[in-house]
């Protein structure tokens, strides 16, 4: 089977996007760790339904648990392959509150939404140049948000850290080739249960980008996939927002 024996490190992967991109890379072949910070007995769920797969919990808010579930990861599985920096925090603050955006709120972001892929890189990264091939490149990929691309977002330190993780994904693939190619996911509206909410956005996509709606998990999961097929591809910021973009 194609990827047979490679290993898929999915960080925030029992629901949404995250779970999306774990259950396509465990069609794809590989073998997958799922990852959450809370939801322990549905990462146990997931992992006891999928061949192949293991659950491990970690809060990656907390650089030691970070750098842990690296080698938790290699001591369980002796081998990384792929790692998908999908865990996230989100700040819901008008942009025009700039006290309520206090230097706390940008750390919290910061800690989790660039640190943290920061830090699990680092400590894969000669797990993921030992695994890599010509073949078979290993991939890392950022889920960042179509935030950090236009100035847009649910608040702007939020903007901001993903705008971050898109500079350091354009950094780290000039830095890791050609052994580890690093792209990233900047996705718009994705239907969630997060975002069963966000009646604003849904209306928005409706009426304003060519799709006429937000994008279903899979779809995202799909282009992430590709990303990790392809052995040319790095440095790219893919943008998927149904062309809202356009409007």
């Amino acid at each position: 089977m194609k990827n047979s024996g490679r290993v898929a490190l999915v960080t925030g992967s029992t629901s949404g996007i995250g779970k999306a991109i774990a259950l396509q890379l465990s069609d794809d072949g590989f073998n997958v760790v799922f990852h959450s910070r809370k939801s322990v007995s549905e990462g146990e769920r997931l992992a006891c339904s999928v061949p192949r797969a293991t659950y491990i919990q970690a809060d990656l808010s907390d650089q030691a648990q970070a750098r842990k579930l690296i080698s938790d990861v290699l001591s369980r599985c002796c081998r990384l392959d792929v790692l998908i920096n999908n865990a996230g925090i989100n700040a819901m603050i008008p942009h025009g509150s700039l006290k309520e955006a206090s230097p706390g709120v940008w750390r919290e972001l910061y800690e989790v939404n660039v640190i943290a892929p920061w830090t699990l890189i680092s400590e894969a990264e000669q797990a993921l140049r030992e695994s890599s091939c010509p073949d078979y490149t290993s991939s890392i990929i950022n889920i960042s948000s179509h935030a950090g691309v236009r100035p847009k977002g649910a608040s702007i330190p939020y903007a901001a850290s993903k705008a971050s993780l898109n500079h350091m994904t354009r950094l780290l693939a000039l830095t890791l080739s050609p052994e580890i190619r690093v792209n990233a996911i900047a996705p718009g509206l994705v239907d969630t249960p997060m975002t069963e909410s966000w009646v604003d956005a849904h209306k928005l996509w409706s009426e304003r980008s060519p799709m006429k709606r937000g994008a279903q998990p899979t779809e995202i999961a799909h282009t992430a996939s590709m990303l990790v097929s392809s052995s040319y591809l790095t440095g790219e910021i893919i943008l998927s927002d149904g062309g809202l973009n356009l409007t």
